[in-house]
């Protein structure tokens, strides 16, 4: 499993994966600065006290913190949900860079691809709000945040490196076949993801590990062994 994670840590760094990650950033702060002067308009209109400009300048102060806190904690969400749109992309790089001995995998259809990648947001979105909550309880919010996110990441990147080759469910019972395996590489995911800033790479990390550990579990070597 580490020779999978550093497979795909140095996948990161070659030109395929850097096209995909400035398509990711652009697309991401492109999305949150959307949000942004919505956001601000939206206060701007419904807050507006003439009579009393120090509340508006009160307002508009705490709603730019907030929205700087709320903002920073979608940057990983919202950068996966716009990774998920590359991620068969990101796949085939790695299957026929390190895999070609086997045959391609198949991508799936742009819109199964686009409902799919929002499920997934929307669930880690609500993991890491339920996380988010539990850091107000010592001792245990370092431990839902591994459990949680490694489940979760460990699951949905596997199955979509295995849903390549074969139908959905039988990528979940391959999945459920090796849980342990797969749990384990999701801690993985969750240990880069609590890293700031180099958690904008989470989804090109994971989409090219979990790559390599479906490749290994079905019996397949990189050609570097």
């Amino acid at each position: 499993m580490l020779a999978a994670a550093w497979l795909a840590l140095t996948d990161i760094g070659t030109p395929p994966f850097r096209a995909v990650l400035w398509k990711t950033l652009g697309l991401t702060f492109v999305f949150l600065i959307g949000i942004w002067f919505g956001l601000q308009a939206l206060v701007v209109h419904f807050a507006d006290w003439p009579s009393q400009p120090w509340i508006n300048t009160s307002v508009a102060i705490v709603t730019g913190f907030g929205l700087v806190v709320g903002l920073g904690f979608l940057i990983a969400p919202v950068s996966a949900l716009m990774a998920g749109l590359f991620s068969d992309d990101i796949a085939a790089v790695v299957e026929a860079t390190h895999y070609p001995q086997d045959p391609p995998g198949q991508g799936l259809s742009f819109v199964d691809s686009v409902v799919s990648t929002l499920g997934f947001t929307a669930t880690v979105i609500l993991v890491n709000i339920v996380c988010l909550i539990l850091l107000l309880v010592p001792g245990v919010n370092l431990v839902a945040f591994f459990l949680g996110n490694g489940y979760l990441l460990g699951r949905e990147f596997f199955e979509a490196a295995a849903s390549r080759f074969r139908p959905v469910e039988a990528a979940r019972q391959l999945r459920r076949d090796n849980a342990v395996t797969v749990l384990l590489a999701g801690f993985v995911i969750a240990a880069f993801l609590a890293i700031p800033i180099l958690n904008l790479l989470t989804p090109l990390f994971a989409t090219a590990f979990m790559t390599h550990v479906h490749k290994r579990v079905t019996g397949s070597r990189p050609l570097e062994i």
